[in-house]
């Protein structure tokens, strides 16, 4: 699994990777509950996603730096990559996660 370093973060693949709603989702959930595997997180956010679908937006907040993935037996556990995204965008996660930018439903 590819995790870049904190130099190789793009600002521009963060921000798309966090204009997806359900990405963006699932960055909120791991903010509220720290690691989790991709099915609790799926089931917790509400996201209506397939499978696949779902491992789609894994791999592309992977890549983009925003989470760190890690294999425990079938599952994938997820965690964000906060210490990481603060130290290359200082306030940027924290500008993310503000309440009330959180989209009502």
């Amino acid at each position: 699994m590819v995790h870049p370093q904190v130099e190789e973060l793009s600002l521009p693949k963060v921000l798309a990777a966090l204009a997806d709603p359900a990405r963006l989702a699932t960055v909120r959930m791991l903010a509220q509950v720290g690691e989790s595997a991709c099915g609790q997180i799926q089931h917790d956010a509400g996201l209506e996603v397939s499978k696949s679908t779902m491992s789609h937006h894994v791999r592309i907040l992977r890549e983009a730096g925003i989470t760190h993935s890690r294999v425990q037996g079938a599952r994938r556990l997820l965690t964000l990559r906060r210490d990481d995204l603060d130290a290359r965008f200082p306030g940027l996660l924290d500008a993310v996660l503000r309440p009330e930018l959180a989209e009502t439903r």
